[in-house]
């Protein structure tokens, strides 16, 4: 949760400023054929897709922070004794 509620509430920023300059209706796909996708629908996947990444930046900067120790610690306890 220390990752994913930061995630929500910047994802509902990201949201709220790439729509205020870019409208759902005008997106195209990677044919160029317009979406055809309603704009609550673009809102939705953009708002998923932003949380998604934050997200994983967030998950990433938490691992990157661990320590050796830390590391091998965890992978040494996940595994049973043989």
């Amino acid at each position: 949760m220390a990752i994913l509620w930061p995630a929500f509430l910047m994802a509902g920023v990201l949201e709220m400023l790439v729509f205020a300059l870019v409208d759902p209706g005008n997106l195209h796909g990677f044919g160029g054929a317009p979406l055809q996708l309603s704009r609550s629908a673009v809102y939705t996947l953009a708002f998923f897709a932003f949380w998604a990444v934050i997200t994983l930046a967030g998950t990433l900067t938490q691992k990157l922070l661990l320590s050796a120790e830390e590391v091998n610690r965890t992978a040494h306890s996940a595994t049973p004794p043989v």
